[in-house]
This record gives C-alpha cells, sequence and structure tokens, in this order.
C-alpha cells in the first residue's frame, strides 16, 4: 500500500530509548474505502481512489449517492486518488487500515495550512519594516517602504512580495518518519508536524 488518508488528531511528544524528546503528529489514519479503480486502458492512467470518513447520506448529491452504491459503501466525506500501487490490485469497496504502515516508514504527508486570512510584509514575507522608530516616524513601521524606480521600469514588478492573502495552501512536508503504528486504533504517530489544523484531512503517502 503506498497511501491513506486521515485526519490531524494533535502533536504531542514521546521519548525514545536515550531519554531524548520527539515532538510528533498524531494522525487518526483510516478506515478507507476503494470507490474507484482507475485503468490506463480506460482511463488513460492507473490510479486508485480512496474514501474517508462516513457522512450522512442526506448530504451528498444524486451523482455521488450513485457513485457510492456503485461500489457498497456508505457516503463518504473525502475522496482523493493514489498512484504508485506497486501493481497490487484492489477491489471496489475493499477497507484499507494504518496496519499497511510499520514503524521506521518514511512518509509525505499533505494537508492544506491554516489560512491567515489578509496580512502585511511583515507577517507574511518576513519584513523587517522600515528602519527604526525615530524622526518622528511612529505609524509606518511595519510598512513594506518603495516597491518600484520611477523613471525606470516605472511599473511595479511582477512577483513582487506585499501585502495579501497568506495560508490555506496545499502543503506537502516529506520525508517524516513512522514513530509508532496502534492499529486497533487506527492511529499512526508521525515524527514532527504536519500541515493544517486539528481535525484537518490529509494525505499520507509512503515513500518507495
Amino acid at each position: 500500500m503506498s497511501g491513506i488518508l486521515g485526519k490531524k488528531i494533535g502533536m504531542t511528544s514521546i521519548f525514545d530509548d536515550n531519554g531524548q524528546m520527539i515532538p510528533c503528529t498524531i494522525i487518526e489514519a483510516g478506515p478507507c474505502y476503494v470507490t474507484q479503480v482507475k485503468t490506463k486502458d480506460r482511463d488513460g492512467y492507473d490510479a486508485v481512489q480512496l474514501g474517508f470518513d462516513e457522512i450522512k447520506e442526506r448530504l451528498v448529491n444524486k451523482p455521488m449517492k450513485g457513485h457510492f452504491k456503485k461500489v457498497g459503501v456508505k457516503p463518504l466525506r473525502l475522496l482523493s486518488e493514489f498512484r504508485n500501487f506497486n501493481g497490487t490490485q484492489y477491489e471496489l469497496g475493499q477497507e484499507l487500515r494504518v496496519d499497511g504502515f510499520q514503524q521506521g516508514d518514511v512518509v509525505d504527508v499533505t494537508g492544506r495550512s491554516k489560512g491567515r486570512g489578509f496580512q502585511g510584509v511583515v507577517k507574511r514575507h518576513h519584513f523587517g519594516g522600515v528602519g527604526m522608530t525615530t524622526h518622528g516616524q511612529s505609524d509606518r513601521v511595519r510598512a513594506p517602504g518603495s516597491i518600484g524606480a520611477s523613471s525606470y521600469p516605472s511599473r511595479v514588478m511582477k512577483g513582487r512580495r506585499m501585502a495579501g492573502r497568506m495560508g490555506g495552501d496545499r502543503v506537502t512536508v516529506k520525508n517524516l518518519m513512522v514513530l509508532k503504528v496502534i492499529a486497533e486504533s487506527n492511529i499512526l504517530i508521525v515524527k514532527g508536524s504536519v500541515p493544517g489544523a486539528i481535525n484537518s484531512y490529509l494525505e499520507i503517502v509512503k515513500q518507495s
């Protein structure tokens, strides 16, 4: 199995055999269900679509109801495709659990980062502010300062770092080690932090 869907529970820390504290993230991974199997002959590429987190049937529109009914599973909130399943054959409706991972595996975790709204350049791009608060300057400490020349090119160049919307992006953190797998509780503990807020959805992909 190359990947699974999960939900971020929160962060904690554990101690290794040498007494060193290791920050880690607790993820509720699975159970997931195979909702579609795509093949190169029919769809142009090979992939397996997984579904996670059961929801009430009234929250699903008619096309998706038919999609889940065809597979024989209850309506699911999150659907995502995974590739590189190493030629393993999967059946529609098959259940995938966290026991496909082992301690010591290296995974890439993808999620949506926390949305920060509209932010200035100091928070968004780590600007230091304009000068010191001297010579009567009192209200422009966190201002971006000059953004372009007047004579040439007489315009603001594309890509200029300025204030704007921050966060809410799809972010992948790579090379996280699996510290512990608790199969009976569908819990996956990985070293370090992962994107997103508590209860946000994650894609966990095992490195080959």
